[in-house]
């Protein structure tokens, strides 16, 4: 039995993964959800002070009250930086509960970068702007039809998506490379429609040893859009 723990990215929250928790359920798996401090329902929580240790922490926390041991991680978008500060963390300590690591249409990053260190500088200028409107504390969301949502799944997602917030959009995340990749690492690309900021990590990810990669046609949603290949993309790694 697999131990799947599900992080969220950007302006989504546990929420998200309601259609793939019944699935890795049925197939005798253990699932668990994080809603990350500030979005969510966690929304009222939103500060200043959340920096992108704070995210690690959220996921953190559920490892260890959870007594999680056979962990397969999962990461969707931005919390791409949030698993991987995650695995790290725990073999900085001797030891990783951690099985695999999958990056769901995720930012893979490179010790010190951050979130934002690979989008285009129109993409950085453009977001540090729309911040204006909470005072510079928070990244406004988009219409969620830049995921290839449509219909009743566009209307459920716009619903609850809450704004992600800014002080991890630019935090930087050191941790030991080659100690990470001793965790096996999957990124499953979701293809259609493809999300442009996610197009450097695609290129990453099979330019670099030591990943495995997998492909949904879908949008980047896809535990929203194609819950089902999405399941069997995740069960096929345990």
């Amino acid at each position: 039995m697999a131990q799947f723990v599900l992080v969220h990215g950007a302006w989504h929250g546990a929420w998200c993964w309601k259609r793939v928790l019944p699935i890795l359920r049925a197939a005798g798996h253990d699932a668990h959800t994080v809603s990350l401090t500030g979005v969510g329902e966690r929304a009222h929580a939103l500060s200043k002070d959340i920096c992108l240790q704070t995210h690690i922490d959220d996921v953190l926390a559920v490892i260890h009250h959870e007594e999680l041991s056979e962990v397969v991680l999962v990461g969707h978008s931005y919390a791409g930086m949030v698993i991987t500060g995650v695995a790290d963390q725990l073999l900085a300590h001797g030891g990783s509960p951690i099985k695999r690591l999958v990056y769901l249409d995720a930012v893979t990053p490179h010790d010190g970068e951050s979130w934002s260190s690979r989008h285009t500088d129109e993409t950085r200028a453009a977001r540090m702007a729309s911040t204006d409107a909470y005072g510079g504390l928070a990244l406004p969301s988009s219409d969620a039809a830049v995921f290839g949502l449509t219909g009743d799944d566009l209307d459920w997602v716009n619903r609850r998506m809450t704004p992600q917030p800014f002080g991890v959009y630019l935090d930087t995340l050191h941790f030991n490379a080659a100690r990470l990749a001793t965790v096996p690492r999957t990124f499953i690309d979701c293809t259609e429609p493809a999300l442009p900021t996610i197009a450097t990590m695609r290129e990453r990810v099979r330019s670099e040893e030591n990943w495995q990669v997998l492909e949904i046609q879908t949008g980047h949603d896809a535990m929203i859009s194609a819950p089902d290949d999405l399941c069997v993309a995740l069960l096929s790694l345990v």
